[in-house]
Protein backbone atom coordinates (compact mmCIF):
# COMPACT_ATOMS: atom_id res chain seq x y z
CA UNK A 1 0.00 0.00 0.00
CA UNK A 2 1.62 3.34 -0.92
CA UNK A 3 1.92 5.98 1.87
CA UNK A 4 -0.20 9.04 1.16
CA UNK A 5 2.04 11.11 2.34
CA UNK A 6 4.97 10.03 -0.42
CA UNK A 7 2.53 10.37 -3.31
CA UNK A 8 4.52 11.21 -6.06
CA UNK A 9 2.28 12.38 -9.81
CA UNK A 10 3.23 10.62 -13.25
CA UNK A 11 4.77 13.16 -15.68
CA UNK A 12 3.54 12.75 -19.01
CA UNK A 13 5.24 15.31 -21.77
CA UNK A 14 3.71 16.35 -24.71
CA UNK A 15 5.55 17.71 -27.41
CA UNK A 16 2.51 20.37 -30.49
CA UNK A 17 3.16 22.31 -32.36
CA UNK A 18 0.35 24.92 -30.99
CA UNK A 19 -1.23 24.45 -27.54
CA UNK A 20 -4.75 26.30 -26.50
CA UNK A 21 -5.68 26.48 -22.81
CA UNK A 22 -9.32 26.75 -21.99
CA UNK A 23 -12.08 24.79 -25.10
CA UNK A 24 -14.45 27.69 -24.41
CA UNK A 25 -15.61 29.74 -27.47
CA UNK A 26 -12.31 31.13 -28.40
CA UNK A 27 -10.18 28.28 -28.02
CA UNK A 28 -12.60 25.65 -29.80
CA UNK A 29 -12.63 28.24 -32.65
CA UNK A 30 -9.46 28.69 -33.09
CA UNK A 31 -8.43 25.35 -33.02
CA UNK A 32 -11.12 24.95 -35.84
CA UNK A 33 -8.95 27.72 -37.70
CA UNK A 34 -5.75 25.97 -37.32
CA UNK A 35 -6.91 22.77 -38.47
CA UNK A 36 -8.90 24.20 -41.58
CA UNK A 37 -5.96 26.56 -42.46
CA UNK A 38 -2.98 24.37 -41.68
CA UNK A 39 -1.14 20.98 -40.86
CA UNK A 40 0.22 22.18 -37.56
CA UNK A 41 -0.64 20.02 -34.26
CA UNK A 42 -2.78 21.50 -31.72
CA UNK A 43 -3.37 20.31 -28.21
CA UNK A 44 -6.61 22.04 -26.36
CA UNK A 45 -6.06 21.64 -22.75
CA UNK A 46 -9.32 22.19 -21.00
CA UNK A 47 -10.14 21.86 -17.21
CA UNK A 48 -13.98 20.78 -17.99
CA UNK A 49 -14.98 19.09 -21.18
CA UNK A 50 -14.96 21.43 -24.23
CA UNK A 51 -18.83 19.75 -24.97
CA UNK A 52 -20.17 21.95 -22.52
CA UNK A 53 -17.05 24.40 -20.61
CA UNK A 54 -17.17 28.20 -21.06
CA UNK A 55 -19.61 31.03 -21.42
CA UNK A 56 -21.76 29.43 -23.44
CA UNK A 57 -22.37 26.11 -21.73
CA UNK A 58 -25.82 27.04 -21.59
CA UNK A 59 -26.55 28.52 -24.53
CA UNK A 60 -27.22 32.03 -25.38
CA UNK A 61 -30.06 33.49 -27.33
CA UNK A 62 -28.95 36.00 -29.33
CA UNK A 63 -25.76 37.52 -31.20
CA UNK A 64 -24.97 40.36 -29.43
CA UNK A 65 -22.62 41.58 -31.78
CA UNK A 66 -23.46 41.66 -35.39
CA UNK A 67 -23.39 44.51 -38.31
CA UNK A 68 -26.95 44.64 -38.82
CA UNK A 69 -28.08 45.83 -42.69
CA UNK A 70 -27.31 49.48 -42.88
CA UNK A 71 -24.55 49.52 -40.41
CA UNK A 72 -20.59 48.77 -40.42
CA UNK A 73 -17.88 47.94 -38.34
CA UNK A 74 -17.05 51.05 -37.68
CA UNK A 75 -20.42 51.86 -36.67
CA UNK A 76 -19.65 49.11 -33.72
CA UNK A 77 -16.01 50.69 -32.93
CA UNK A 78 -17.86 54.13 -32.06
CA UNK A 79 -20.32 52.71 -29.81
CA UNK A 80 -18.05 50.51 -27.91
CA UNK A 81 -15.69 53.33 -27.97
CA UNK A 82 -18.24 55.69 -26.46
CA UNK A 83 -19.98 52.97 -24.12
CA UNK A 84 -16.16 52.12 -22.41
CA UNK A 85 -15.53 56.37 -22.17
CA UNK A 86 -12.42 56.35 -24.98
CA UNK A 87 -10.67 53.67 -23.09
CA UNK A 88 -10.35 51.37 -25.97
CA UNK A 89 -8.25 49.56 -28.32
CA UNK A 90 -10.27 50.71 -31.56
CA UNK A 91 -7.47 48.37 -34.01
CA UNK A 92 -8.93 45.50 -31.87
CA UNK A 93 -12.57 46.39 -31.87
CA UNK A 94 -12.39 47.16 -35.83
CA UNK A 95 -10.00 43.77 -36.55
CA UNK A 96 -12.99 42.19 -34.38
CA UNK A 97 -16.14 43.51 -36.02
CA UNK A 98 -15.08 42.85 -39.49
CA UNK A 99 -15.34 39.39 -38.70
CA UNK A 100 -18.41 39.32 -36.33
CA UNK A 101 -20.45 38.24 -39.90
CA UNK A 102 -18.11 36.21 -41.32
CA UNK A 103 -18.15 33.66 -37.71
CA UNK A 104 -21.51 33.60 -37.44
CA UNK A 105 -21.99 32.16 -40.62
CA UNK A 106 -19.22 29.67 -40.19
CA UNK A 107 -21.33 29.00 -37.02
CA UNK A 108 -24.66 28.60 -39.33
CA UNK A 109 -23.19 26.35 -41.55
CA UNK A 110 -22.14 24.10 -38.47
CA UNK A 111 -25.80 24.23 -37.67
CA UNK A 112 -26.63 26.69 -35.56
CA UNK A 113 -30.05 28.11 -35.78
CA UNK A 114 -30.27 31.69 -37.00
CA UNK A 115 -33.94 33.19 -36.82
CA UNK A 116 -35.09 35.12 -39.82
CA UNK A 117 -38.29 38.12 -40.45
CA UNK A 118 -40.52 37.72 -43.11
CA UNK A 119 -38.10 38.33 -45.96
CA UNK A 120 -36.04 35.81 -45.22
CA UNK A 121 -33.19 38.03 -43.68
CA UNK A 122 -31.66 37.44 -40.08
CA UNK A 123 -34.55 38.82 -37.46
CA UNK A 124 -32.44 42.10 -36.18
CA UNK A 125 -32.82 42.74 -31.95
CA UNK A 126 -32.14 45.98 -32.13
CA UNK A 127 -28.75 48.08 -33.91
CA UNK A 128 -26.68 45.17 -33.24
CA UNK A 129 -27.85 42.18 -32.69
CA UNK A 130 -29.42 39.12 -34.40
CA UNK A 131 -31.97 36.60 -32.64
CA UNK A 132 -30.84 32.90 -32.21
CA UNK A 133 -31.77 29.40 -30.81
CA UNK A 134 -28.22 29.07 -29.40
CA UNK A 135 -28.75 26.19 -26.81
CA UNK A 136 -26.54 23.95 -28.67
CA UNK A 137 -24.23 26.82 -29.73
CA UNK A 138 -21.29 25.32 -27.80
CA UNK A 139 -22.37 21.32 -28.39
CA UNK A 140 -22.02 22.01 -32.34
CA UNK A 141 -18.49 24.38 -32.01
CA UNK A 142 -17.36 20.81 -29.61
CA UNK A 143 -18.44 18.29 -32.00
CA UNK A 144 -17.02 20.30 -35.18
CA UNK A 145 -13.53 20.36 -33.06
CA UNK A 146 -13.31 17.16 -32.05
CA UNK A 147 -13.99 15.79 -35.47
CA UNK A 148 -10.92 17.99 -36.87
CA UNK A 149 -7.82 16.27 -37.85
CA UNK A 150 -4.52 16.77 -36.24
CA UNK A 151 -6.22 18.44 -32.77
CA UNK A 152 -6.03 16.28 -29.68
CA UNK A 153 -8.42 17.66 -26.74
CA UNK A 154 -7.10 16.80 -22.85
CA UNK A 155 -10.34 17.22 -20.87
CA UNK A 156 -10.03 17.19 -17.13
CA UNK A 157 -6.67 18.89 -17.43
CA UNK A 158 -5.85 22.04 -15.56
CA UNK A 159 -3.48 24.01 -16.58
CA UNK A 160 -1.48 26.15 -14.00
CA UNK A 161 1.79 27.92 -15.31
CA UNK A 162 3.15 28.89 -18.42
CA UNK A 163 6.76 27.87 -19.46
CA UNK A 164 8.63 31.18 -20.37
CA UNK A 165 12.25 31.83 -20.83
CA UNK A 166 14.16 34.90 -21.76
CA UNK A 167 10.06 36.63 -22.63
CA UNK A 168 8.94 33.09 -25.21
CA UNK A 169 6.79 30.89 -24.33
CA UNK A 170 7.52 26.78 -24.70
CA UNK A 171 4.73 25.82 -23.33
CA UNK A 172 2.78 25.01 -20.15
CA UNK A 173 2.55 22.97 -17.50
CA UNK A 174 -0.92 21.10 -15.46
CA UNK A 175 -2.43 18.05 -13.52
CA UNK A 176 -4.90 15.77 -14.21
CA UNK A 177 -7.45 16.79 -11.92
CA UNK A 178 -8.88 12.63 -12.38
CA UNK A 179 -5.61 10.97 -12.08
CA UNK A 180 -2.39 11.86 -10.48
CA UNK A 181 -0.66 13.24 -13.43
CA UNK A 182 1.24 16.63 -13.49
CA UNK A 183 1.21 17.43 -18.03
CA UNK A 184 4.35 19.40 -19.65
CA UNK A 185 2.98 20.31 -22.98
CA UNK A 186 5.85 21.62 -25.25
CA UNK A 187 4.75 24.13 -27.92
CA UNK A 188 6.00 26.89 -30.31
CA UNK A 189 2.65 28.87 -29.80
CA UNK A 190 0.17 29.71 -27.03
CA UNK A 191 -3.04 30.84 -26.95
CA UNK A 192 -4.94 31.75 -23.43
CA UNK A 193 -8.55 31.09 -23.75
CA UNK A 194 -9.67 30.56 -20.31
CA UNK A 195 -11.99 33.51 -19.77
CA UNK A 196 -12.10 35.60 -17.27
CA UNK A 197 -12.66 36.09 -13.42
CA UNK A 198 -15.68 35.13 -11.17
CA UNK A 199 -15.64 34.62 -8.00
CA UNK A 200 -13.37 37.28 -6.45
CA UNK A 201 -16.43 39.62 -4.86
CA UNK A 202 -18.77 38.67 -2.52
CA UNK A 203 -21.80 37.21 -4.61
CA UNK A 204 -25.28 38.57 -4.34
CA UNK A 205 -26.18 35.24 -3.69
CA UNK A 206 -26.09 33.69 -0.23
CA UNK A 207 -24.78 30.11 1.22
CA UNK A 208 -25.63 27.37 -1.03
CA UNK A 209 -27.05 29.52 -4.01
CA UNK A 210 -23.75 31.40 -4.08
CA UNK A 211 -22.76 30.47 -7.49
CA UNK A 212 -26.31 31.67 -9.22
CA UNK A 213 -23.85 34.52 -10.66
CA UNK A 214 -23.58 36.33 -14.39
CA UNK A 215 -20.49 34.55 -15.12
CA UNK A 216 -19.52 31.15 -14.75
CA UNK A 217 -18.43 29.99 -11.41
CA UNK A 218 -15.53 27.35 -12.74
CA UNK A 219 -13.88 30.80 -14.74
CA UNK A 220 -11.48 31.66 -11.64
CA UNK A 221 -9.27 34.35 -13.56
CA UNK A 222 -6.35 31.42 -14.75
CA UNK A 223 -5.12 32.61 -17.76
CA UNK A 224 -4.99 35.91 -16.21
CA UNK A 225 -3.08 34.56 -13.39
CA UNK A 226 -0.58 32.53 -15.59
CA UNK A 227 0.10 35.72 -17.05
CA UNK A 228 0.65 38.04 -14.95
CA UNK A 229 3.47 35.26 -12.96
CA UNK A 230 4.79 34.78 -16.26
CA UNK A 231 5.24 38.62 -16.24
CA UNK A 232 3.14 38.95 -18.99
CA UNK A 233 1.61 42.72 -19.44
CA UNK A 234 -2.51 43.43 -18.34
CA UNK A 235 -4.46 46.20 -19.11
CA UNK A 236 -7.59 48.23 -17.99
CA UNK A 237 -8.27 45.88 -14.79
CA UNK A 238 -9.69 48.66 -13.08
CA UNK A 239 -12.68 48.79 -15.49
CA UNK A 240 -14.80 45.85 -13.81
CA UNK A 241 -17.89 44.52 -15.28
CA UNK A 242 -21.00 44.38 -13.08
CA UNK A 243 -23.77 42.92 -14.48
CA UNK A 244 -27.73 44.58 -14.25
CA UNK A 245 -29.72 41.67 -14.15
CA UNK A 246 -33.07 40.25 -13.19
CA UNK A 247 -32.87 40.04 -9.09
CA UNK A 248 -32.82 36.74 -8.00
CA UNK A 249 -32.36 34.43 -11.10
CA UNK A 250 -29.21 36.78 -12.20
CA UNK A 251 -30.53 35.94 -15.65
CA UNK A 252 -29.80 38.70 -18.33
CA UNK A 253 -31.97 41.98 -18.89
CA UNK A 254 -30.68 42.94 -22.46
CA UNK A 255 -33.65 40.26 -24.15
CA UNK A 256 -36.05 42.49 -22.47
CA UNK A 257 -34.50 45.91 -22.00
CA UNK A 258 -33.52 45.26 -26.70
CA UNK A 259 -35.72 42.60 -27.20
CA UNK A 260 -39.61 44.30 -26.50
CA UNK A 261 -37.71 47.63 -25.43
CA UNK A 262 -38.49 47.62 -21.62
CA UNK A 263 -37.53 51.03 -20.04
CA UNK A 264 -35.92 51.07 -16.52
CA UNK A 265 -38.27 52.29 -13.52
CA UNK A 266 -38.60 52.80 -10.18
CA UNK A 267 -40.95 52.07 -7.75
CA UNK A 268 -42.77 55.38 -8.78
CA UNK A 269 -43.28 54.33 -12.13
CA UNK A 270 -40.65 56.72 -13.22
CA UNK A 271 -37.93 56.13 -15.97
CA UNK A 272 -35.11 56.81 -14.86
CA UNK A 273 -32.34 55.52 -17.55
CA UNK A 274 -33.11 58.94 -18.62
CA UNK A 275 -31.56 60.73 -15.92
CA UNK A 276 -28.87 58.73 -15.11
CA UNK A 277 -27.44 57.83 -19.00
CA UNK A 278 -27.23 54.39 -20.43
CA UNK A 279 -24.17 53.36 -21.37
CA UNK A 280 -23.73 49.84 -19.90
CA UNK A 281 -22.12 51.34 -16.59
CA UNK A 282 -24.54 54.28 -16.11
CA UNK A 283 -27.17 51.70 -16.48
CA UNK A 284 -26.17 49.46 -13.40
CA UNK A 285 -25.51 52.95 -11.35
CA UNK A 286 -28.82 54.73 -11.95
CA UNK A 287 -30.20 51.39 -10.24
CA UNK A 288 -27.91 51.38 -7.51
CA UNK A 289 -28.51 55.08 -7.03
CA UNK A 290 -32.23 55.00 -7.02
CA UNK A 291 -32.18 52.18 -4.38
CA UNK A 292 -29.85 54.38 -2.49
CA UNK A 293 -32.21 57.17 -2.19
CA UNK A 294 -35.28 55.35 -1.12
CA UNK A 295 -36.90 54.96 -5.08
CA UNK A 296 -36.71 51.28 -5.30
CA UNK A 297 -36.97 48.68 -5.77
CA UNK A 298 -36.50 49.30 -9.84
CA UNK A 299 -37.83 47.43 -12.03
CA UNK A 300 -37.73 46.43 -16.67
CA UNK A 301 -40.84 48.02 -17.59
CA UNK A 302 -42.59 44.71 -19.37
CA UNK A 303 -46.30 45.09 -17.91
CA UNK A 304 -46.95 48.06 -20.35
CA UNK A 305 -45.74 45.83 -23.33
CA UNK A 306 -48.36 43.68 -25.32
CA UNK A 307 -49.13 40.05 -24.31
CA UNK A 308 -47.96 38.74 -27.45
CA UNK A 309 -44.23 39.04 -26.27
CA UNK A 310 -45.09 36.82 -23.20
CA UNK A 311 -44.30 33.46 -25.18
CA UNK A 312 -41.37 35.40 -26.79
CA UNK A 313 -39.54 35.99 -23.76
CA UNK A 314 -40.57 32.87 -22.14
CA UNK A 315 -38.84 30.72 -24.91
CA UNK A 316 -36.03 33.27 -24.97
CA UNK A 317 -34.87 32.35 -21.44
CA UNK A 318 -35.36 29.09 -21.54
CA UNK A 319 -32.67 29.31 -24.25
CA UNK A 320 -30.07 30.68 -21.56
CA UNK A 321 -31.56 31.38 -18.12
CA UNK A 322 -34.56 28.91 -17.72
CA UNK A 323 -34.43 29.89 -14.36
CA UNK A 324 -36.00 33.21 -15.21
CA UNK A 325 -38.61 31.47 -17.28
CA UNK A 326 -39.71 29.04 -14.42
CA UNK A 327 -40.00 32.51 -11.52
CA UNK A 328 -42.51 33.77 -14.11
CA UNK A 329 -44.56 30.54 -14.41
CA UNK A 330 -44.08 30.16 -10.18
CA UNK A 331 -45.53 33.42 -9.84
CA UNK A 332 -48.63 32.90 -12.41
CA UNK A 333 -48.03 35.87 -14.15
CA UNK A 334 -46.65 35.81 -17.26
CA UNK A 335 -44.11 39.23 -18.19
CA UNK A 336 -46.68 41.55 -19.44
CA UNK A 337 -48.66 41.38 -16.29
CA UNK A 338 -45.60 42.58 -14.09
CA UNK A 339 -42.34 44.12 -14.28
CA UNK A 340 -38.80 42.62 -13.66
CA UNK A 341 -36.97 43.85 -10.56
CA UNK A 342 -33.77 44.50 -11.55
CA UNK A 343 -29.83 44.55 -9.50
CA UNK A 344 -26.74 44.72 -10.08
CA UNK A 345 -24.21 41.54 -9.75
CA UNK A 346 -20.89 41.88 -7.95
CA UNK A 347 -18.10 43.07 -10.02
CA UNK A 348 -15.92 40.80 -12.30
CA UNK A 349 -13.08 41.18 -14.49
CA UNK A 350 -13.68 39.79 -17.93
CA UNK A 351 -12.97 41.27 -21.82
CA UNK A 352 -15.51 40.28 -23.03
CA UNK A 353 -17.43 43.12 -21.72
CA UNK A 354 -15.28 45.78 -20.46
CA UNK A 355 -11.25 46.42 -21.28
CA UNK A 356 -9.75 44.03 -19.27
CA UNK A 357 -7.47 41.32 -19.72
CA UNK A 358 -3.90 40.76 -21.84
CA UNK A 359 -2.07 43.77 -23.33
CA UNK A 360 -1.76 42.70 -27.04
CA UNK A 361 -0.86 43.62 -30.35
CA UNK A 362 -3.36 43.62 -33.05
CA UNK A 363 -3.04 40.61 -33.99
CA UNK A 364 -3.72 39.20 -30.02
CA UNK A 365 0.11 38.38 -29.46
CA UNK A 366 1.01 39.49 -25.90
CA UNK A 367 4.20 41.09 -24.57
CA UNK A 368 5.45 37.42 -24.61
CA UNK A 369 6.51 36.14 -27.59
CA UNK A 370 4.41 33.03 -29.13
CA UNK A 371 2.06 33.54 -26.21
CA UNK A 372 -1.79 34.66 -27.84
CA UNK A 373 -4.61 35.97 -25.59
CA UNK A 374 -8.27 35.43 -27.12
CA UNK A 375 -11.86 35.73 -25.90
CA UNK A 376 -12.36 37.09 -22.65
CA UNK A 377 -8.95 37.05 -21.24
CA UNK A 378 -7.52 38.95 -24.04
CA UNK A 379 -7.80 43.28 -22.94
CA UNK A 380 -8.53 46.16 -25.01
CA UNK A 381 -12.07 45.52 -27.01
CA UNK A 382 -15.09 45.80 -24.80
CA UNK A 383 -18.64 44.39 -26.02
CA UNK A 384 -17.27 41.37 -28.10
CA UNK A 385 -19.13 39.06 -26.62
CA UNK A 386 -19.54 35.28 -28.48
CA UNK A 387 -18.60 36.69 -31.95
CA UNK A 388 -15.83 38.39 -31.16
CA UNK A 389 -14.56 35.94 -28.65
CA UNK A 390 -14.86 34.04 -32.45
CA UNK A 391 -13.29 36.48 -34.18
CA UNK A 392 -10.05 36.82 -32.03
CA UNK A 393 -9.98 33.25 -31.53
CA UNK A 394 -9.38 33.31 -35.48
CA UNK A 395 -7.06 36.18 -36.02
CA UNK A 396 -5.02 34.66 -33.24
CA UNK A 397 -4.75 31.35 -35.01
CA UNK A 398 -4.10 32.76 -38.65
CA UNK A 399 -1.02 34.84 -37.57
CA UNK A 400 0.24 32.01 -36.00
CA UNK A 401 0.27 30.21 -39.04
CA UNK A 402 2.16 32.67 -40.90
CA UNK A 403 4.94 32.27 -38.35
CA UNK A 404 5.55 28.90 -37.20
CA UNK A 405 6.99 25.73 -38.58
CA UNK A 406 5.83 22.28 -38.26
CA UNK A 407 7.65 19.80 -35.87
CA UNK A 408 10.40 21.94 -34.83
CA UNK A 409 12.13 21.24 -31.58
CA UNK A 410 11.50 22.51 -28.13
CA UNK A 411 13.76 22.51 -25.03
CA UNK A 412 12.47 23.56 -21.90
CA UNK A 413 14.35 24.28 -18.59
CA UNK A 414 13.65 20.69 -16.45
CA UNK A 415 13.93 22.82 -13.37
CA UNK A 416 11.37 25.15 -13.78
CA UNK A 417 8.95 22.10 -14.56
CA UNK A 418 10.53 20.18 -11.84
CA UNK A 419 9.63 22.99 -9.44
CA UNK A 420 5.96 23.49 -10.18
CA UNK A 421 5.35 19.28 -10.16
CA UNK A 422 7.24 19.38 -6.74
CA UNK A 423 4.61 22.33 -5.52
CA UNK A 424 1.53 20.05 -6.77
CA UNK A 425 3.08 16.86 -4.60
CA UNK A 426 3.97 19.35 -1.52
CA UNK A 427 0.12 20.57 -1.44
CA UNK A 428 -1.08 16.99 -2.12
CA UNK A 429 1.16 15.08 0.77
CA UNK A 430 1.00 18.19 3.67
CA UNK A 431 -0.13 16.53 6.51
CA UNK A 432 -2.61 18.93 7.67
CA UNK A 433 -4.19 22.70 7.00
CA UNK A 434 -5.45 24.81 9.47
CA UNK A 435 -8.04 26.21 6.49
CA UNK A 436 -9.62 24.82 3.79
CA UNK A 437 -9.82 26.54 0.37
CA UNK A 438 -13.45 27.28 0.51
CA UNK A 439 -12.76 29.21 3.90
CA UNK A 440 -10.17 31.33 2.44
CA UNK A 441 -11.98 32.12 -0.72
CA UNK A 442 -15.20 33.53 1.70
CA UNK A 443 -12.86 35.42 3.46
CA UNK A 444 -11.08 36.90 0.02
CA UNK A 445 -14.43 37.71 -1.03
CA UNK A 446 -15.58 39.57 2.32
CA UNK A 447 -12.32 41.27 1.91
CA UNK A 448 -13.18 42.27 -1.74
CA UNK A 449 -16.67 43.21 -1.04
CA UNK A 450 -16.37 45.37 1.86
CA UNK A 451 -12.95 47.46 1.24
CA UNK A 452 -12.61 47.11 -2.73
CA UNK A 453 -15.80 48.15 -3.95
CA UNK A 454 -18.32 45.23 -3.52
CA UNK A 455 -22.08 44.76 -3.62
CA UNK A 456 -22.35 45.92 -0.14
CA UNK A 457 -20.43 49.41 -0.26
CA UNK A 458 -22.68 50.32 -3.20
CA UNK A 459 -19.55 49.36 -5.73
CA UNK A 460 -17.54 52.33 -4.07
CA UNK A 461 -14.35 52.45 -2.93
CA UNK A 462 -11.80 55.05 -1.54
CA UNK A 463 -7.53 54.65 -1.83
CA UNK A 464 -7.24 54.21 2.43
CA UNK A 465 -9.84 50.94 1.71
CA UNK A 466 -8.19 49.89 -0.99
CA UNK A 467 -4.83 49.49 0.94
CA UNK A 468 -6.20 47.78 3.85
CA UNK A 469 -7.77 45.31 1.00
CA UNK A 470 -4.26 44.93 -0.78
CA UNK A 471 -2.83 44.18 3.08
CA UNK A 472 -5.52 41.56 3.86
CA UNK A 473 -5.36 39.75 0.62
CA UNK A 474 -1.59 39.57 0.65
CA UNK A 475 -1.95 38.02 4.19
CA UNK A 476 -4.73 35.41 2.64
CA UNK A 477 -2.25 34.51 0.04
CA UNK A 478 -0.06 33.69 2.78
CA UNK A 479 -2.37 31.30 4.56
CA UNK A 480 -3.57 30.03 1.24
CA UNK A 481 0.23 28.36 0.99
CA UNK A 482 -0.38 26.18 3.38
CA UNK A 483 -3.53 24.65 2.28
CA UNK A 484 -3.82 20.51 1.89
CA UNK A 485 -5.08 18.99 -0.77
CA UNK A 486 -6.45 15.30 -0.40
CA UNK A 487 -7.04 14.20 -3.93
CA UNK A 488 -6.74 15.82 -7.14
CA UNK A 489 -10.25 17.54 -7.51
CA UNK A 490 -9.26 19.84 -4.11
CA UNK A 491 -5.73 20.51 -5.41
CA UNK A 492 -7.89 21.98 -8.34
CA UNK A 493 -9.67 23.98 -5.29
CA UNK A 494 -6.64 25.43 -4.54
CA UNK A 495 -5.07 26.57 -7.56
CA UNK A 496 -8.74 28.52 -8.41
CA UNK A 497 -7.87 30.02 -4.99
CA UNK A 498 -4.72 31.09 -5.87
CA UNK A 499 -5.92 32.56 -9.12
CA UNK A 500 -7.90 34.31 -7.64
CA UNK A 501 -6.26 36.08 -5.14
CA UNK A 502 -3.61 36.89 -7.68
CA UNK A 503 -6.35 38.21 -10.01
CA UNK A 504 -7.42 40.48 -6.77
CA UNK A 505 -3.98 41.92 -6.32
CA UNK A 506 -4.08 43.47 -9.84
CA UNK A 507 -7.40 44.80 -9.06
CA UNK A 508 -6.65 46.22 -6.13
CA UNK A 509 -3.25 47.63 -7.62
CA UNK A 510 -5.80 49.28 -10.76
CA UNK A 511 -8.56 50.73 -8.76
CA UNK A 512 -5.62 52.81 -7.04
CA UNK A 513 -3.52 53.67 -10.06
CA UNK A 514 -6.31 55.44 -11.55
CA UNK A 515 -7.54 58.45 -10.06
CA UNK A 516 -10.75 59.18 -11.61
CA UNK A 517 -14.15 58.08 -11.64
CA UNK A 518 -14.32 57.50 -15.59
CA UNK A 519 -17.31 54.53 -15.33
CA UNK A 520 -19.63 54.87 -12.72
CA UNK A 521 -19.75 51.92 -10.58
CA UNK A 522 -17.16 50.11 -12.47
CA UNK A 523 -14.40 52.59 -10.65
CA UNK A 524 -16.74 54.00 -8.40
CA UNK A 525 -13.72 56.11 -6.47
CA UNK A 526 -14.92 58.41 -3.88
CA UNK A 527 -11.26 60.16 -3.27
CA UNK A 528 -11.82 61.13 -7.19
CA UNK A 529 -15.72 61.73 -7.95
CA UNK A 530 -14.82 63.25 -11.10
CA UNK A 531 -13.62 62.25 -14.75
CA UNK A 532 -10.14 63.67 -15.45
CA UNK A 533 -9.09 64.25 -18.54
CA UNK A 534 -5.27 63.43 -17.43
CA UNK A 535 -6.39 59.37 -17.36
CA UNK A 536 -7.02 59.16 -20.51
CA UNK A 537 -5.18 56.43 -21.02
CA UNK A 538 -4.41 53.00 -20.46
CA UNK A 539 -3.52 51.87 -16.75
CA UNK A 540 -1.44 48.70 -17.18
CA UNK A 541 0.56 46.42 -15.01
CA UNK A 542 3.63 44.23 -15.26
CA UNK A 543 4.82 41.74 -12.63
CA UNK A 544 8.83 42.57 -11.82
CA UNK A 545 10.54 40.84 -9.68
CA UNK A 546 7.50 39.73 -7.51
CA UNK A 547 6.43 43.49 -7.67
CA UNK A 548 3.19 44.82 -9.81
CA UNK A 549 5.30 47.68 -12.00
CA UNK A 550 2.28 49.77 -13.13
CA UNK A 551 2.28 51.05 -16.66
CA UNK A 552 0.48 54.36 -18.33
CA UNK A 553 0.48 53.74 -21.94
CA UNK A 554 -1.14 56.77 -24.51
CA UNK A 555 -4.41 55.66 -26.25
CA UNK A 556 -3.15 53.78 -29.51
CA UNK A 557 -3.96 55.43 -33.07
CA UNK A 558 -2.19 53.10 -35.24
CA UNK A 559 -4.79 50.58 -37.14
CA UNK A 560 -1.74 47.91 -36.82
CA UNK A 561 -0.51 48.02 -33.23
CA UNK A 562 2.91 46.30 -32.36
CA UNK A 563 4.86 45.91 -29.00
CA UNK A 564 7.68 48.80 -29.10
CA UNK A 565 8.74 47.94 -25.13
Amino acid sequence: MVDKMDRKLGHTVITTDVLIIGGGTAGCFAALTLSRNSELSVVIAEKANIKRSGCLAAGVNAINAYIVKGRTPQDYVDYATKDAGGIVRKDLLLTAAERFNSVTEKMEQLGLVILKDEQGNYAARGNRNIKINGENFKPLLADAVEKASDVTILNKVNITDLLVEENKVKGAIGFSIKEERAYEIRAQAVIVATGGAAGLYKPNNPGFSRHKMWYPPFNTGAGYAMGIMAGAEMTTFEMRFIALRCKDTIAPTGTIAQGVGAKQINSHGQVYEEKYGITTSERVYGTVRENQIGNGPCYLQTSVMGKEKDEELLKAYLNMAPSQTLKWLESGKNPSEQDVEISGTEPYIVGGHTASGYWVNTKRETTIEGLYAAGDVSGGCPQKYVTGALAEGEIAALDIISKVHKNVEISVNPGSVESKILAYEEILNREHSVFSAEELEEAMQKVMDEYAGGISALYQFNEKQLSLADEKITRIMDLAENLKAEDMHELLFVYELKERLIVCRSVIAHLLHRKETRWHSFNENLDYPETDDHYYRYVNSRLVDGTLKMIDRDIVKETEYEHKD
